[in-house]
């Protein structure tokens, strides 16, 4: 078997965290269509490449795991959560802020919860300024 130089480990590991992270947040948050998925997934991947080693030194030391796990670990883990933490909030916040989304303020958007009956009356009663 050929011989694995320890960079192209580093990469592997780097690549896999990434893809596994991108690949998860668009679980949590569904994207809406093929395109948002593909610029959700492209994007949670680079930053998972980009900022995966920090990220996973940062939750290495806040657990206390620091010497416990290896530079693979560290890497696979820190891009994990970089690309899932990358698009799942940014995709998030976009929909909150989307029109008919729950921080619209601009439009007569209900909340799906709120049935209006015949006289036009709520039948819930909803805070002021919703």
């Amino acid at each position: 078997m050929t011989d694995i130089s320890p960079t192209a480990w580093d990469w592997a590991a780097k690549g896999a965290g990434a893809v596994a992270g991108s690949a998860v947040s668009l679980a949590y948050v569904m994207p809406s269509g093929r395109r948002e998925a593909a610029a959700r997934f492209a994007a949670g991947v680079v930053m998972g490449l980009i900022f995966g080693p920090t990220v996973g030194l940062k939750i290495a030391a806040e657990f206390g795991v620091s010497a416990l796990v290896g530079t693979l670990e560290t890497m696979l883990m820190g891009s994990a959560a970089a690309s899932f933490c990358a698009w799942w909030a940014l995709g998030l916040v976009r929909r909150m802020f989307e029109p008919g989304g729950k921080l619209d303020r601009g439009g007569e958007a209900k909340p799906d919860d709120v049935k209006d009956d015949a006289e036009g009356d709520s039948s819930r009663s909803r805070a002021p300024g919703l």
